[in-house]
C-alpha cells in the first residue's frame, strides 16, 4: 500500500509538474496565444454574423448570428487546443528535454495527460474569452451549462490528444502543419459551424455524417439553445468512443517509442 501510494504521489507531482509548464508558457506568452483567436473570431462574428448574416432567414428558430455563435467558439476550442499539445511536445522533442520526462519514473499515461491537460485549460480559456467577446454582437443563451461545459472540455480533451499524436509524429517543422491544414481545418468549416447539416443535400449530408466536428458543434449547440440535429446522448458517445481511442493510441505509440526514441 505504501508503495503504491508512493507511486501515486510521483505521479501526481509530474502530472501537475507539466501541466503547470504547459499554462505558465502559454499565458506567459498571452499576446500570441490568447489575443489573436479572440480577434479572428470576432472577425467570423462580424462577417458571418452580423454582414452575411442578415440576410439569412432563422434556423431552427434561431436567428443566424445566434445560431453561429456555439459553433465559432468551438472552432476556438478545437484549433487552441490542438495547437497548443502539437508545438509544445514537438518542442520538447525537437530540443531533447523530452528525454528527462522519459529516463524519469514518469508513466506514459501522466505524461500525456499533463501535455492534454495544457491543451485543455488553453482551449478552454480560449472558449471563454470569445464566449464574452461574443456579446458585443449578440446575446447568447445558455439553456444547459452542464452540457455545455461536457462538450467543450471533451471536445478539447479529443483535439489535444489528436495534437499529442501529429507532434509525436512529426520529424520536422513542416510536419506540423499537414494536419492542420489538409485535414483539421476542411473539417472543422465542414463541420456545421456556419449552417445546419439538414439544409444539404442528399449525398452530401450522408458525407457530412462521418465528420466528428459535426456531433462535436451540435452537441455544444444543444447546450446553448437546446436545439440539435442528431440525438445529444449519440454525439455524446461519439466524443468519448474517440478520446478513448486516441488515448489508446498515444499510449501504444509512447510505449513502443515511435517517433520519440531513436
Amino acid at each position: 500500500m505504501n508503495n503504491q501510494s508512493t507511486k501515486l504521489s510521483v505521479s501526481m507531482v509530474a502530472f501537475t509538474t507539466i501541466v503547470r509548464k504547459e499554462v505558465v508558457r502559454f499565458i506567459r506568452i498571452w499576446g500570441q496565444t490568447i489575443l489573436p483567436p479572440a480577434i479572428t473570431q470576432s472577425l467570423y462574428f462580424l462577417i458571418f454574423g452580423t454582414i452575411i448574416g442578415s440576410q439569412i432567414s432563422r434556423i431552427n428558430g434561431l436567428t443566424y448570428m445566434q445560431f453561429v455563435v456555439p459553433g465559432i467558439i468551438m472552432m476556438a476550442i478545437i484549433t487552441n487546443s490542438y495547437s497548443n499539445v502539437l508545438s509544445s511536445f514537438f518542442g520538447a522533442k525537437l530540443q531533447k528535454f523530452i528525454e528527462e520526462v522519459l529516463v524519469s519514473p514518469t508513466p506514459n499515461w501522466v505524461m500525456m495527460f499533463g501535455y492534454v491537460g495544457g491543451g485543455v485549460l488553453r482551449g478552454i480559456i480560449v472558449g471563454i474569452v470569445v464566449f464574452v467577446v461574443s456579446f458585443l454582437f449578440t446575446a447568447p443563451t445558455v439553456s444547459n451549462p452542464l452540457l455545455v461545459i461536457f462538450f467543450s472540455v471533451l471536445t478539447a480533451i479529443v483535439f489535444s490528444l489528436a495534437g499529442f499524436m501529429n507532434a509525436i509524429f512529426a520529424q520536422k517543422f513542416d510536419d506540423l502543419s499537414i494536419i492542420p491544414t489538409f485535414i483539421l481545418t476542411p473539417l472543422t468549416y465542414l463541420g456545421g459551424v456556419f449552417y445546419s447539416i439538414n439544409s444539404l443535400p442528399g449525398i452530401w449530408k450522408q458525407i457530412a455524417m462521418f465528420n466528428p466536428i459535426v456531433y462535436m458543434v451540435d452537441g455544444f449547440r444543444a447546450g446553448f439553445f437546446g436545439v440539435s440535429d442528431f440525438q445529444v446522448w449519440y454525439s455524446a458517445s461519439l466524443l468519448i468512443f474517440v478520446a478513448v481511442a486516441l488515448s489508446a493510441g498515444n499510449l501504444y505509440l509512447l510505449k513502443k517509442g515511435i517517433g520519440i526514441k531513436a
